[in-house]
């Protein structure tokens, strides 16, 4: 029993020795056993394409005798035109792209008994590991697969449109040969012109800022049978990944969308306005690059003189205070070529939102509009009235500045006198108590390129809403006091109470004073009386002795230079207090106000 067990296993072992010795069980066809197969196929091998493919051709021993990787280059062939063995012919024929197979080839279906030279032996079967690189028709054209549209697309690219997109360059089995992301600059060019292959001019046609593709070309419409360089072999078919971020046309001018329109516009800018502006500035696919509003200031420029980019002086004519519009610039009428370092890249479209807060122009007046008119009206203001007034304040987009009436109080100048800006001055003149104003004050006549810090911006156009609440009649011009009736023929010994031949400033001031509360003479409105009345007396006693000199010095009427003032907020100094009075000028009732006819009135 034992004896029959050891020959069982002996017998078993001679069979497996034997097996493994034995000659190649002969093929009747070829066998495909697939070693990798992708997970999507967009197209598999048919007749008459042409492939590219590695491969290493082995013996079934294993012993090779030949492979395309030794070679450093692919097997490139068409399928189905017996220009291969006829077992490759068939198993070519399905594969996708990446696909990688293990193909047996019987010898009927290779190299026969004759064998190939000395490299094949006859009646040899031969194994193929191959891998599968790329494939294309003669008759393929451009094919575009868009995987992302943008929601909104105003126009698409037409041949000899400029562009500028970003790309991912690779063949077919994915391999990357080049890409504009790694030299982080854009691929800038004309479409449809010759300036790029033919496969790219024809894949850009059409596409939206925006929209991603696939543009897959065969060789003949990219790189032809010599390929470029190490990157890109001969024959082989091209996948771009292209982002279109920028379009124009040099034909094209700006475009303005996006506008509104405030309900009232009475007026539209010209050439020759000075605009202030709010902007955000992007390109085409929305990068952000500048924003006025990031600033908390506004862009202030003139308009159509070549202060600002041509499209930008061209965008902002016949725009209205209020209104808001986007403005699509192309580059030569941009920054062109060179762009502005990095913000801006070159032939780079540029888009404008604008909101026109106000403009003016140089030769612009204070505009004034009469909004009630007063019931009775017995007299006007005029220059040297004192005058009191309510006002809003604002700016031309409704900014609010200030008001009196938040303080309860009226605001109160000298017309004339330099208290307030001059386009206030004018806006308050040939005015009736009672009487409501809008007035519209260009800078040039309100707070100029400087503006008020924290209060009024510079160069900003003013509006203001103005009531007349009283006036007071003031002097004749160039006047700070004048007489009511006839003067004294001996004023200084009216003035020297106390005998001593001497008019001390105290005895001047209660003197004028009294002539004042006795409605004799009056002094200018609006002005601090006694630092008129210091004046006054300073002018008078020239040398400073206190004495009697009317035989040597004449009190003659002078003027009396008044200050200039800024009109901010009610104050103590709008109240009548002024800075640096000069000469004072005096007036007799009886005399003309005329300043040919001056009193000489001699107090000392």
């Amino acid at each position: 029993m034992i004896k029959s067990v050891q020959w069982v296993l002996f017998l078993s072992v001679l069979v497996a020795f034997a097996a493994c010795n034995a000659p190649p069980v002969p093929l009747d066809d070829i066998s495909i056993e697939k070693t990798f197969v992708p997970e999507q196929c967009v197209r598999a091998v048919k007749v008459g394409d042409y492939v590219r493919y590695h491969y290493i051709g082995t013996f079934p021993d294993g012993k090779k005798f030949d492979s395309s990787y030794d070679r450093g280059s692919t097997y490139n062939v068409y399928v189905g035109k017996k220009q291969l063995i006829e077992g490759m012919d068939k198993a070519l024929v399905g594969m996708c792209v990446n696909e990688r197979s293990l193909v047996k080839i019987p010898p009927q279906l290779a190299y026969g008994k004759k064998g190939y030279g000395d490299l094949i032996p006859p009646d040899s079967i031969l194994h193929f590991d191959v891998l599968l690189l790329d494939v294309w028709n003669p008759e393929d054209g451009v094919q575009i697969k868009t995987y992302h549209t943008p929601s909104v697309c105003t126009r698409k690219v037409e041949v000899s449109d400029y562009v500028r997109y970003h790309y991912n360059g690779t063949l077919l089995d994915g391999t990357l040969f080049d890409s504009s992301h790694t030299r982080m600059r854009t691929y800038d060019t004309y479409v449809g012109i010759g300036w790029l292959i033919a496969g790219m001019d024809q894949g850009l046609l059409g596409m939206c800022v925006g929209e991603r593709r696939f543009i897959t070309m065969p060789p003949s419409l990219g790189y032809g049978e010599n390929g470029d360089g190490s990157d890109i072999p001969g024959q082989a078919s091209l996948v771009f990944d292209v982002v279109l971020l920028d379009l124009h046309n040099p034909r094209d001018g700006i475009t303005v969308t996006n506008q509104i329109v405030p309900d009232s516009c009475t007026r539209k800018s010209v050439s020759g306005d000075f605009i202030r502006y709010h902007y955000n500035g992007s390109l085409l696919d929305g990068t952000f690059f500048d924003s006025s509003y990031s600033r908390n200031h506004t862009y202030d420029t003139y308009v159509g003189l070549g202060y600002v980019i041509a499209g930008m002086d061209q965008g902002l004519i016949g725009i209205c205070v209020g209104e808001k519009r986007t403005i699509t610039i192309p580059p030569h009428l941009a920054y062109g070529e060179e762009g502005t370092g990095s913000k801006i890249p070159g032939s780079a479209v540029l888009v404008f939102d604008v909101h026109i807060i106000d403009f003016h122009n140089p030769s612009d007046i204070t505009e004034i509009t009469v909004t009630k008119k007063a019931e009775d009206c017995e007299k006007k203001t005029k220059k040297g009235d004192f005058v009191k007034y309510h006002y809003n304040a604002s700016l031309m987009d409704g900014t609010a500045i200030d008001s009196t009436y938040n303080y309860g109080k009226t605001y109160n100048i000298v017309l004339g006198a330099n208290q307030v800006v001059p386009g206030m001055e004018t806006g308050l003149m040939d005015m009736c108590v009672g009487e409501k104003r809008h007035l519209i004050i260009p800078p040039h006549l309100a707070y100029g390129e400087r503006g008020v810090t924290g209060e009024v911006p510079g160069s900003a156009v003013l509006v203001f809403d103005v009531e007349l609440i009283s006036v007071e009649e003031g002097l004749p011009e160039g006047y700070m006091f004048i007489w009511n009736e006839d003067v004294s023929p001996d004023l200084f010994s009216e003035m020297d109470k106390d005998n001593n031949k001497l008019v001390e400033p105290s005895e001047f001031t209660d003197y004028i004073m009294r002539q004042v509360n006795e409605g004799k003479g009056r002094l200018a409105p609006g002005f601090d009386p006694y630092r008129i009345i210091d004046n006054m007396f300073f002018n008078q006693d020239r040398n400073g002795d206190w004495k009697d000199h009317r035989g040597r010095v004449q009190a003659q009427s002078r003027r009396i230079r008044q200050p200039r003032r800024a009109m901010t907020r009610p104050s103590s100094e709008a109240r009548g207090e002024v800075r640096g009075i000069g000469k004072v000028g005096f007036h007799t009732k009886k005399r003309s106000f005329l300043r040919a006819k001056r009193a000489s009135v001699r107090f000392f």
